[in-house]
């Protein structure tokens, strides 16, 4: 059997404060799934975070233990965002972060949704 790698979840993440309203954040979308806000350092001219209400590390810990409804709602409240915010026609990159090999930098699952510009490539090429 599998082991699961996944890290313990920290309720004191930023993320989960902005969920329970301890943070301020610009809300551009939420729903009972999710919540979309622009990140603080953006690395694009739209730069905006969807992260899960509930409570999972990463891609990985929310696939394997999430009910299929909220992943599901999860999933379409981030296409819901990138269209509310007119990113489809122009294009725009998601991304999610999972472990320290990827620099995620919060430990709640948050999908990055960059747009505006021409992105370039997705990784440097040595």
């Amino acid at each position: 059997m599998p082991v699961d790698a996944t890290l313990p979840y920290d309720d004191g993440n930023v993320f989960a404060r902005i969920l329970r309203g301890e943070i301020p954040a610009t809300r551009l979308y939420e729903d009972e799934w999710a919540l979309a806000f622009p990140d603080i350092d953006p690395q694009a001219p739209t730069h905006i975070l969807v992260i899960p209400k509930g409570a999972y590390v990463s891609w990985d810990d929310f696939s394997a233990h999430a009910p299929a409804e909220e992943i599901a709602g999860f999933v379409r409240a981030v296409g819901t965002v990138a269209r509310a915010a007119g990113l489809v026609e122009s294009g725009y990159r998601l991304l999610a972060n999972t472990g320290p090999h990827s620099h995620q930098e919060v430990p709640h699952l948050h999908v990055h949704l960059f747009a505006g510009a021409p992105l370039g490539p997705m990784l440097a090429r040595d």
